[in-house]
């Protein structure tokens, strides 16, 4: 199933797909551009923690003279940093070079600590897209990034839809690509992670409580451009969903 939050006539509602439209939740069945999209998380569910990955795909870590990691490469990011689908993503009118991230996100669905490996995936409500754009303007350590590539207000897209788990059988196996203006400028695939989610959730789970709610971006491969006002960028990932946003 996938689920959406929106903002229709004033009031936010849940909302589903039906014949490429959206069934809102008070029966009411609307095109995509009458609604003002939320990023997809059920408000009993906001993320309390938001983790992040760099440097996950070995393609990406070679095209920055990187070795790969050996343990993963994680930042926190703030709520505030979140946007939703169809929105607008701000350029700041002094920066070279904001590209875009296409990330496989993982929603976390109920209370996870000590979890094993092969009891990860238990624990997942679903999944969605993150575009977790960057300014390499600002960027002092690949490996640790300051606050302001990472969590700008409204740098993070994420949507359209929050797809159950179920309906997903294997997250380790989907491609994942991203269009500039229609343009395809970025392909790969999750298979090719260094970090997989079932490791993921074990190693942070290992010292750490994640909640329902909290949030895990995994990282992108290789394959990024710089963004400039105008651009329409699309993040999609097999099975998951095409996230829209456009530069301002």
């Amino acid at each position: 199933m996938k689920s959406a939050r929106v903002i229709y006539q004033g009031t936010v509602r849940s909302a589903s797909e039906r014949d490429g439209q959206l069934l809102l939740d008070d029966g009411h069945l609307v095109g995509a551009e009458a609604v003002t999209w939320l990023p997809p998380l059920a408000p009993t569910a906001q993320p309390r923690t938001i983790l992040a990955l760099g440097l996950n795909y070995a393609d990406r870590a070679k095209k920055l003279d990187f070795k790969a990691p050996e343990e993963p490469l994680v930042f926190l990011k703030g709520e505030n940093a979140l946007n939703g689908h169809r929105q607008v993503t701000r350029r700041p009118p002094d920066v070279k070079f904001m590209h875009y991230e296409c990330e496989l996100t993982v929603v976390i669905g109920k209370t996870a600590k000590k979890v094993k490996r092969d009891d990860a995936y238990d624990f997942i409500a679903g999944y969605t897209v993150a575009n977790d754009y960057a300014i390499r303007d600002y960027l002092e350590n690949w490996y640790r990034p300051n606050l302001r590539v990472k969590n700008r207000d409204g740098a993070t897209p994420l949507g359209p839809w929050l797809v159950d788990a179920a309906d997903i059988p294997d997250p380790m196996a989907l491609a994942l690509s991203t269009t500039v203006n229609g343009k395809t400028t970025q392909s790969g695939n999750t298979r090719d992670m260094i970090f997989d989610v079932p490791f993921l959730i074990e190693y942070f789970s290992s010292f750490m409580t994640l909640r329902p709610g909290d949030l895990i971006l995994t990282g992108t491969p290789d394959g990024v451009v710089d963004c400039r006002p105008g651009d329409v960028i699309v993040t999609e990932i097999e099975r998951v969903g095409a996230l829209m946003n456009t530069i301002g």
